[in-house]
């Protein structure tokens, strides 16, 4: 099962298998099916999902060491309900209210793990089966639906109605044909499938008011932190001097997390602030860097810093930070990694929340940007909230540096696209290492600058209004509320049909069945 559950983890970026998340959870869903009981079916759904985490978080090991083994084996247990929810309703013989139950509640189970989870206390919501489908717009229509959550839940769906189908050959169970249930997986299948291109065809991205050019400069990496801002102040130098960047008019040049180790805002640092302030004012753009320092009476933050030709113009804090990468939960107890591992040797202090930075364009118009930071590109609540506050435009600076190499990278910047469709405006990512993209309001890929790469990189982008929103902006998560209602209700009735009620068997009362004796005739 663990093997299984690993595999999945194929559809994500870098292998980018994407068709694999279609039909990929058959194998551990039959194994569960066929598992002697309930309980051995809810253990194997356990193992499944831990398989699944610790293959998704692999290149995290550096980091944190053997925490990526204790992650998978504790969060893994979120899957339980899954695997007793399959074994409840897909073991044969399938009967036809079990079956129209399971295409519900199975992939309902698995949401409401993958909901749970989310919870930046029990890590963040990283590698949501969704996100597998970053590279197709036409299924990421389902994201502007109901979020990454629809998605997911498309997904699952089609590989229950997979098990459906083949659940009713003889060869697979040993059971009777039933070609109605068959038909049925069929046809729920197909829906999953057909489900995203339906709502792209059906919900068309808001019209351009405008359009806007961003330039995001990746340097690559450079370990010095003076040097770090030298390559990036060169090549940012380039957008308005001679050369090949020459004729790019940018109206928001982005650089990438930690591009400067200073605090901006203190005196001793005002020379490297007036070189930026040179740059935005030779460019025509305002410069969103990025500080990672200590601040003094706070502590160590990480922040987007606005940067125009007068000054600073705005400030974000980063909010969520890494588990582990940033700060140790429960650094009492797990302290005892930073002696193994990379783990954060203090806990960063957060902010307190989103809120816009103003940026201005070439013809001086205001320029409202949503700014978030690396892995606060997981969470789809936050660039909502951007939206609901105006945002045209959702920015994200990173920095993977202690992940090069690996498929970590790469699955963060896929994160953008479905961002990008969830809220319906682009969104852009600007690496300081790994991977530098930008996304159209639906979620197509526009630019992407690789983890050995380092230049600038630059995209024309049509920007909504900024009262135009998609209906999970305006609906919310409804879809896992939803799946957490549906969790419930089956679980009650689970519960009551195991206590007898209200009146599944009849006759004899108080434990006793009635017995028949063969040979004897019943009484009429």
């Amino acid at each position: 099962m663990l093997l299984l559950g690993a595999l999945l983890i194929l559809a994500f970026p870098a292998p980018n298998l994407e068709f694999l998340a279609w039909f990929g959870l058959v194998p551990g869903l039959v194994l569960i099916v066929r598992s002697p009981t309930a309980r051995e079916g809810g253990m194997r759904a356990w193992w499944l999902g831990a398989g699944y985490l610790i293959a998704a978080l692999y290149w995290m090991t550096p980091e944190i060491g053997p925490a990526v083994l204790l992650v998978g084996a504790v969060i893994g247990v979120l899957w339980v309900p899954f695997g007793v929810a399959a074994w409840k309703l897909l073991r044969p013989p399938v009967t036809w209210p079990r079956a129209l139950a399971a295409l519900v509640v199975v992939p309902s189970c698995w949401l409401f793990t993958e909901w749970l989870r989310s919870w930046q206390a029990l890590g963040g919501p990283w590698a949501v089966f969704g996100v597998s489908q970053w590279q197709h717009p036409a299924v990421l229509a389902l994201a502007a639906v109901g979020g990454v959550w629809l998605i997911s839940f498309a997904l699952v769906l089609a590989n229950v109605a997979i098990v459906l189908a083949i659940g009713a050959l003889p060869r697979v169970f040993t059971t009777p044909v039933r070609p109605g249930i068959a038909v049925l997986g069929a046809a729920a299948a197909l829906a999953s499938v057909g489900a995203g291109p339906l709502a792209f065809a059906l919900t068309p991205a808001s019209p351009a008011v405008r359009q806007a050019t961003v330039a995001m400069v990746q340097p690559g990496i450079v370990g010095n932190a003076a040097k770090r801002v030298d390559a990036s102040e060169r090549l940012t130098a380039q957008l308005s001097r001679s050369g090949e960047l020459s004729g790019v008019k940018p109206d928001l040049i982005v650089w990438g997390e930690s591009s400067t180790a200073v605090d901006l805002t203190l005196p001793e640092n005002h020379d490297q602030l007036q070189q930026l302030e040179t740059l935005a004012r030779e460019d025509g753009a305002d410069l969103l860097v990025s500080q990672d320092a200590i601040v003094p009476g706070k502590g160590h933050e990480k922040w987007s810093v606005l940067v125009g030709p007068a000054g600073i113009k705005g400030i974000y804090i980063k909010t969520r930070l890494v588990p582990f990468g940033e700060y140790i939960p429960f650094r009492q107890q797990l302290g005892w990694l930073t002696k193994i591992s990379r783990a954060a040797a203090s806990n960063m202090i957060p902010g307190t929340g989103a809120h816009l930075l103003q940026a201005t364009d070439q013809a001086g118009r205001p320029l409202s940007i949503g700014v978030l930071v690396c892995f606060e590109s997981a969470f789809p609540d936050m660039s909502r909230v951007d939206t609901d506050l105006g945002a045209q435009l959702i920015v994200y600076q990173s920095a993977t540096s202690t992940f090069q190499g690996t498929w970590g990278p790469d699955q963060h910047a896929s994160l953008s696209a479905v961002r990008a469709a969830e809220t319906g405006r682009p969104a852009v990512q600007a690496a300081l290492t790994g991977v530098t993209a930008a996304f159209d309001a639906r979620g197509r890929l526009l630019a992407w600058m690789g983890q050995s790469s380092h230049g600038v990189v630059s995209v024309r982008l049509g920007l909504p209004a900024p009262s135009a929103k998609t209906f999970y902006d305006r609906a919310g998560d409804y879809v896992p509320w939803s799946a957490l209602a549906i969790v419930i209700l089956a679980t009650l009735v689970m519960f009551a049909n195991s206590r007898g009620f209200p009146g599944r068997s009849a006759g004899a009362k108080g434990g006793h069945e009635a017995q028949y004796v063969a040979g004897q005739s019943v009484p009429q």
